[in-house]
């Protein structure tokens, strides 16, 4: 009988299309094991939201490779430690992983030396290998964009392996021990997912039929025509592959989501580039700003958390947010810069409740993005381009999606619902807004100027 092989699983928690599995299977029976480590990425370690995702993600993992044989350990601790005293525990001579791109997982995977094997499947291709003319590396999406769009597609997709569990023994935590879930309260009660590989495809399915309206479709907070595929990816439930092979399938219609399928890939390599993305501007323009940190900021913050600003589209975005754990990512933009234009308080404040409160919440989507919106990134809309909340619902035709996140304002017609308060027929329920938008523009405006 030959020696075990133990398969590392992260954020790639699905057995259709993993190399590193396939790469396993191919050596012997296999160990799997899941690490929840809350100490190596520090402040990063993974938010409420996602954590209930990964309850039931793991029990989804668990009883899918359970049907065939294979148990899935689970740990707590430093990953690196804990997977490497496993390997020794179980005779493992190699470990198998998908690559990541968090700094914390890059340095878990130095750590473990020359015995893990690291494959790609976590991206649509390894962003280390999309390189300029010269060689050098890509810092601006477009063009990043063009050179990834020249190596698709990516390998077809491969089924899951015929898999041999070994017949080892190895301690292993019990999923609930780790309470993951929340109790008191249970603020999850509004999370409508079914998280796992088996409701990834279902998405997927789901979202097929729609594909071809993607790019005028996800910018209407009223109509369901984003994909909802980013926790599912994000998770690794669902490949990328897997994903832009289907897609694909539709023909040059797919292209608009196919290239947000790639920014996936972009923000993976801005992340590799700068590590420190998160927490640093990428342009000096972030470090002129006199962010607000004072008593009526925080006051402003915890009103724009709990969709409190005045603002009906920010509130019914945030509000969604609260809720079921995701908000329509044209509302993320208009919430976001709301935060950072009108009411002047840092990105990061934002960034980090967002990865508190997002089911999808990835470290490189969420600093790129948050950073783009608010101008201080390396490929970013400028400081200046401030977002009109109110322009914004009624362009995008919001009044729907406000209507079904702020009951407040349910009985206010069309016309008015985007602004009640200048029309006139705000309810006494529905508070003031923070700030005018003139007001804020041009202190934001001013702010930038130093």
């Amino acid at each position: 009988m030959p020696a075990p092989t133990l398969v590392w699983f992260r954020q790639d928690l699905r057995l259709a299309d993993q190399p590193a599995l396939v790469a396993a299977a191919g050596e012997g029976p296999v160990v799997a094991c899941y690490i929840l480590d809350d100490e190596t990425p520090g402040r990063w370690a993974i938010g409420g939201a996602q954590r209930w995702w990964l309850h039931h993600s793991l029990a989804s993992l668990a009883a899918d490779l359970s049907a065939r044989g294979v148990e899935l350990i689970l740990r707590r601790g430093r990953a690196a430690e804990q997977v490497a005293r496993l390997a020794d525990e179980i005779g493992a001579a190699r470990i198998h992983a998908l690559a990541h791109y968090e700094p914390w997982w890059q340095a878990a995977e130095k750590a473990l030396g020359e015995r893990l094997m690291l494959h790609d499947g976590a991206r649509l291709a390894d962003p280390r290998t999309i390189l300029t003319r010269t060689g050098g590396r890509y810092r601006i999406f477009t063009p990043f964009w063009r050179a990834l769009a020249e190596r698709m597609p990516p390998p077809a997709p491969s089924p899951v392996p015929d898999l041999t569990g070994a017949k080892v023994s190895a301690a292993s935590d019990r999923l609930e021990d780790w309470v993951l879930l929340p109790t008191k309260p249970d603020w999850a009660t509004g999370f409508d997912w079914t998280p796992g590989e088996a409701g990834a495809r279902d998405v997927l399915e789901a979202f097929m039929p729609g594909v071809g309206a993607y790019a005028t479709a996800r910018n209407l907070p009223s109509v369901q025509g984003s994909s909802r595929l980013s926790p599912y990816l994000h998770m690794g439930e669902l490949s990328p592959a897997t994903v832009w092979h289907t897609a694909a399938a539709a023909g040059p219609e797919a292209e608009p989501f196919l290239r947000e399928l790639g920014w996936r890939d972009f923000t993976a390599n801005l992340l590799d580039l700068i590590p420190n993305y998160a927490d640093a501007h990428g342009r000096v323009v972030g470090d002129r700003i006199a962010w607000r940190s004072d008593a009526g900021a925080k006051r402003e913050y915890r009103a724009w958390t709990k969709g409190r600003t005045g603002y009906p589209i920010v509130d019914a975005g945030m509000r969604q947010l609260w809720v079921t754990g995701w908000m329509h990512n044209r509302v993320r933009m208009i919430a976001a810069s709301f935060l950072v234009k009108h009411l002047l308080i840092d990105w990061r404040r934002g960034q980090d409740w967002f990865w508190d409160t997002l089911v999808d919440a990835d470290l490189g989507n969420n600093a790129v993005n948050w950073q783009w919106v608010a101008g201080t990134g390396v490929d970013s809309s400028p400081f200046s381009r401030i977002m009109a909340p109110l322009v914004q619902s009624a362009k995008f035709d919001a009044a729907a999606y406000i209507r079904a996140w702020v009951p407040e304002l349910a009985d206010v017609p069309d016309a008015a619902i985007h602004d009640p308060h200048g029309a006139g027929v705000a309810p006494a329920a529905y508070p003031r807004p923070l700030i005018g938008h003139r007001e804020g523009r041009e202190r934001a405006l001013a702010a930038a100027r130093g």
